[in-house]
């Protein structure tokens, strides 16, 4: 059966996802479909920018997903995926692997029988399953957050080798979820835009009720227009508390980044003023010993000396006296003075 006896026959509306598309996929998905050369060149290439665009049959929805697996060396690069949403269904592209579609049609599925869903819907629900996808990574990076601000000042010296490791790869997380978060509020909100337009024109847009599965497109509609745009409302406003939270969480990284590192010099400075007292004692006893060394090698010489010719030791005792009254005088004053 050829697709288009597969769209003209089945009832409802459609949903085509397609995994890595090739340019001959694009090219017959865009010739049945009519779809724009630009929204065709933008998912061959992958273009990662976030937007919203309409055209004249369909709107167009770049929204970026992420590598989930922590133990991939990619783990949170951002993963494009995009939709086209059609009156009268959806298309979905993507390059990588993702649970997303996956997941969505689980929740078509689990739907009452007869529930009429809408292309808007499908593409509310794909957005809604991908922003989801943000909250574990976020709950950990917010137990990482609270473990590294609390340790950073309390940890002693062989604890914290492994401290400035942690901060660096929670504050490269957390950058990445911004990265990946802060565009994602604009798509929503250029979508309940267009929502908002099309209900004040009577519904005009791109949106239609139908149905998976069977029912009359006449039926009650699951979600009609109104409903969906107050959906991607929540949708906004979890995407907007995600990201204050996120540049909470680097403001308080920032801040005990620049603890640790006070710590770091602090520690430093009391190292050095410590190595500063040993040297300054060891100054002051060489200051002592030194000229004492002087006044008693002269003796070691071969050469005349002062009391050479003496028969009795009042040289001796004299010179003594006076290196010990010397050595007094200088401990007197390095005592005065506070070097030891």
């Amino acid at each position: 059966m050829s697709l288009e006896d597969l769209l003209t026959s089945s009832k409802g509306c459609f949903w085509i996802n397609v995994h890595s598309p090739t340019d001959k996929d694009m090219t017959l998905l865009s010739r049945f479909f009519r779809i724009h050369p630009l929204t065709a060149e933008d998912i061959l290439t992958e273009d990662a920018r976030e937007k919203c665009e309409i055209f004249r049959h369909y709107y167009f929805i770049s929204f970026r997903t992420f590598e989930m697996d922590p133990s991939n060396d990619g783990y949170l690069d951002p993963m494009p995926m995009y939709m086209i949403v059609f009156k009268e269904g959806i298309l979905s592209f993507h390059s990588h692997a993702n649970p997303h579609p996956r997941n969505v049609l689980r929740r078509i599925q689990q739907m009452m029988e007869g529930a009429s869903i809408t292309p808007d819907w499908i593409n509310y629900a794909l957005i809604d399953d991908i922003t989801d996808h943000f909250q574990p990574v976020i709950r950990l990076v917010e137990r990482e957050v609270d473990s590294v601000d609390e340790l950073v000042l309390i940890l002693n010296e062989s604890e914290q080798s492994d401290m400035l490791r942690r901060i660096g790869l929670a504050r490269k997380t957390v950058i990445s979820l911004l990265r990946l978060l802060t565009a994602k509020p604009d798509v929503v909100k250029s979508l309940m835009k267009r929502f908002e337009t099309s209900a004040m024109n009577g519904g005009n847009g791109t949106s239609t009720t139908g149905q998976v599965g069977g029912g009359s497109s006449g039926g009650t509609s699951l979600l009609n227009m109104n409903e969906t745009g107050l959906y991607l409302g929540d949708i906004q406003d979890h995407l907007v508390t995600m990201i204050q939270n996120t540049n909470h969480y680097e403001a308080i990284l920032s801040r005990s980044h620049a603890n640790y590192l006070a710590q770091i010099s602090f520690e430093i400075t009391q190292a050095s003023n410590r190595t500063n007292d040993v040297v300054a004692k060891l100054s002051a006893l060489a200051s002592i010993l030194v000229p004492l060394n002087l006044v008693t090698g002269l003796w070691g010489m071969n050469v005349p000396v002062p009391g050479q010719e003496s028969g009795d030791l009042t040289w001796f005792h004299t010179i003594v006296t006076i290196l010990l009254i010397s050595a007094i005088i200088v401990v007197y004053i390095t005592r005065r003075v506070g070097i030891i």
